[in-house]
């Protein structure tokens, strides 16, 4: 299926690794031009080179997008870079602190930060330019956790409900403009360097337990099967998906180990 991305301009915040890499490639794969962040320039370096074997243009920047103004940055380069904006993937997430009792206000204002305002910011400095082309689609990364009981990380469940729920609100708000607004929520995803796979590694008896109680396929996602629905999501192929949440979960059960 021609999914009609090729040429059209596209930015994903935290698109060096994990979810956010394999959401890059793949629209590479289309033929979109690819700006990305991350925090770590030897990871975009490596992202970027392989990005760029698809013959596409592509844009990196070191940004830490839960700093105030950095996400406007970004975004500000990445348009005079490519010349336009047609697609945004707030993919940056995580979370700081533990259990409610031991989490201080400022971690969740940090966690906060990292997820929803993140998706705020990039949002609000994305669609002057997708005005200009007269629309364009907007996908936030959020998680099973906005919707499914989760212990001990209420600050990241909380905040990503607050996600799914800006971009079913955005997509009223921004559909006089023709922007799309819908949010993705995966399940978890097993992939090297992520947080996972650092529990599988360091606790194996306890992640073999979840990976087999918690998941009925018996294993977890892997972040191809989340980028294969982002860049759909993202296409004029789902033009009448607006304001829609989007589980890729493999119907898992409980989000946590814990």
């Amino acid at each position: 299926m021609d999914l009609n991305l090729a040429g059209k301009a596209a930015i994903v915040t935290g698109g060096s690794r994990g979810i956010g890499r394999c959401i890059a490639l793949r629209l590479a794969d289309e033929g979109c031009h690819l700006a990305i962040c991350g925090r770590s320039s030897e990871r975009l370096r490596a992202t970027a080179e392989e990005l760029a074997t698809r013959g596409i243009s592509v844009v990196t920047s070191v940004a830490d997008v839960s700093e105030p103004g950095a996400v406007e940055r970004f975004v500000g380069e990445a348009a005079a870079s490519l010349g336009a904006i047609d697609l945004l993937v707030a993919n940056v997430g995580g979370s700081v602190g533990a259990g409610f009792l031991e989490t201080t206000l400022e971690d969740w204002k940090r966690t906060f930060e990292l997820n929803l305002f993140h998706a705020v910011g990039a949002t609000r400095a994305v669609v002057p330019h997708m005005q200009k082309r007269a629309g364009g689609s907007v996908l936030i990364v959020s998680s099973i956790s906005g919707w499914k009981p989760v212990s001990g990380r209420a600050q990241y469940a909380t905040a990503k409900a607050a996600e799914i729920h800006l971009a079913h609100s955005l997509a009223r708000e921004l559909a006089p403009y023709r922007i799309r607004v819908n949010s993705l929520s995966p399940g978890s995803v097993l992939f090297d360097g992520g947080a996972w796979a650092r529990f599988r590694d360091l606790e194996p008896e306890a992640f073999a337990k979840f990976e087999c109680e918690e998941f009925p396929w018996g294993r977890l996602a892997t972040p191809e099967e989340i980028a294969d629905v982002a860049v759909f999501l993202l296409s004029d192929r789902a033009g009448w998906i607006n304001g829609a949440n989007i589980p890729v979960d493999g119907a898992q059960r409980s989000p946590s180990a814990w």
